[in-house]
């Protein structure tokens, strides 16, 4: 049997990325469909499941500002969190999280 359903937004890809973007169309009511590959790779982590650091910190805080899922899963699916630059200025401080990998995926999903 086939059978065509509408929806308002796409999203190609289930990483980061597109985890966020479908959760965000889908809290503005829009009907929402996200594809990917293998649903075994949705939100898949590195092998190093850190969130945060020097770089990705400000990604995260701007992620969150937005409404995102990133931070909060992060931190519901943490093992170690570790406050780093601490021997410098205050401007430089950033928080890295430790998580873990497989918590993290199914949290997203």
């Amino acid at each position: 049997m086939y059978t065509v359903d509408n929806y308002d937004v796409i999203v190609i890809g289930g990483g980061h990325a597109g985890c966020e973007a479908a959760l965000a169309a889908a809290r503005m009511g829009h009907r929402t469909l996200l594809a990917t590959i293998s649903l075994d790779n949705i939100a898949l982590m590195p092998c190093n499941p850190a969130v945060g650091g020097p770089g990705k910190s400000h990604l995260v805080y701007e992620v969150d500002a937005l409404g995102g899922q990133m931070g909060i899963n992060a931190d519901a699916t943490a093992i170690q969190m570790r406050m780093l630059n601490m021997g410098k200025g205050p401007a430089v401080h950033s928080l890295r999280c430790q998580s873990d990998k497989i918590k993290y995926q199914h949290l997203m999903k």
